[in-house]
């Protein structure tokens, strides 16, 4: 599944490290991720369950909070409510730059977050909570001995997961005048609260506060054998799967504008529409393969997949290793492996020595070729001879003619 970096501008002002994780065609609706306290977009939960999403067709944004993971900022200046408002600032930076943030879907106190967010984001259809505390304060019984410290002093260091975070008087204060009950009774969306029995860090018993004070359309869970964290995979995956099928009736119907799957095409015809997802995205259809184009960063894109400067050089690349692999085995030669690395430039003509056109620039492919097997040196030589015979290199150095017409 493709997975770009992306970044915006959190509520404190700083700019927060993202992920976006999409399926190879258009996203059936988009999701934003909020992992757990102290956590990191890039936790094993918040991975597993964005990757899993996007197999089942979600485009799915996870991000850091203010201070964490690659994201800017002071960690000891946040709190539940700058936790809030940057997942608010997430489903804004979703909404503007790829579509309405359907779902939300939060991870323990990312789960929190999420109940506490929604009345905030008009457009999220669902919310998902998963090993979720019914009061964000229950985050201050992992402080120990330290929260009468962080009382008496105003601020302490505490170890959470392996890890030093310094913690202050504002935010013990913040995270327990939440009005959470009064969030989730309000909620007016269709909730899904997944939890697991033996959670020994969130015990189960908060699922059942939270879905009592929930209003119908409301559905449970159990994740039975999975720890807090989600850090078996077969169990984030079937959580991701369980959201996924539950989330979908709940969902809009895909754009009209968004290209709708077509039936395999005939052999040789190529199909290019636009992925209505991010500035430059394309979704490539040919014969019955499906794959994602798109621009780098650097150019304006999202790199959600290949330029087309790089699917240029990987068709230049799978024509030389096919036509090698056809040559030696007619010949019965012991090729064992061919790998081509190929990079495109933009030269001047003139620093060509073999170049006919010598004014302005030229485009100059660079292709190297590695042989791997036994091959004496005859065999070799005549394999590089070869390579510039493979069809897609004779039409990059003959006159190609490209006709245009309305279709």
């Amino acid at each position: 599944m493709p997975s770009a970096r992306v970044e915006f501008t959190g509520s404190l002002g700083h700019p927060l490290a993202g992920r976006l994780d999409t399926p190879d065609g258009t996203p059936r609706a988009w999701a934003v991720f909020a992992h757990c306290f102290t956590c990191s977009k890039d936790s094993k939960a918040a991975a597993y369950i964005a990757r899993a999403l996007a197999e089942a067709g979600f485009g799915v944004l996870r991000f850091d909070f203010t201070g964490l993971g690659g994201s800017g900022g002071d960690f000891g200046n946040t709190h539940f409510s700058s936790n809030v408002d940057d997942l608010v600032a997430a489903a804004d930076w979703l909404r503007a730059t790829h579509g309405e943030p359907a779902l939300l879907v939060g991870h323990s106190l990312g789960g929190a977050a999420v109940l506490a967010a929604a009345h905030r984001i008009a457009d999220a259809r669902a919310v998902a909570t998963l090993g979720a505390p019914f009061d964000p304060a229950h985050v201050t019984r992992h402080l120990g001995k330290d929260l009468a410290v962080i009382e008496a002093q105003g601020e302490a260091r505490v170890t959470l997961g392996g890890r030093e975070f310094p913690v202050r008087r504002e935010f013990v204060e913040d995270v327990t005048g939440q009005p959470q009950a009064e969030r989730i009774r309000s909620l007016r969306r269709p909730l899904l609260v997944l939890h697991a029995p033996g959670d020994t860090v969130v015990d189960v018993d908060n699922a059942r506060r939270i879905f009592e004070q929930a209003l119908h359309p409301k559905s449970f869970v159990s994740l039975d054998g999975a720890d807090h964290l989600l850090a078996n995979a077969a169990d984030a995956r079937f959580a991701a799967g369980v959201i996924a099928a539950w989330a979908g009736r709940y969902l809009p119907e895909q754009s009209a504008s968004a290209p709708a799957a077509h039936e395999a095409l005939p052999g040789g015809t190529v199909r290019v529409s636009e992925r209505g997802t991010g500035a430059f995205a394309v979704s490539i259809q040919a014969g019955r393969h499906t794959l994602v184009g798109d621009e780098p960063v650097a150019a304006g894109g999202d790199d959600l997949g290949p330029s087309p400067y790089e699917l240029l050089l990987a068709a230049l690349g799978e024509c030389t290793v096919m036509t090698l692999r056809m040559y030696a085995r007619r010949k019965q030669w012991p090729l064992e492996n061919t790998r081509v690395t190929l990079t495109h430039d933009k030269i001047h003509a003139a620093d060509c020595e073999d170049c006919e056109t010598k004014d302005g620039k030229l485009d100059r492919i660079e292709r190297a070729i590695e042989l791997v097997g036994p091959l004496d040196d005859a065999q070799r030589a005549r394999l590089m001879e070869i390579a510039d015979m493979c069809p897609v290199h004779r039409t990059l150095h003959s006159e190609v003619k490209v006709v245009t017409r309305a279709a």
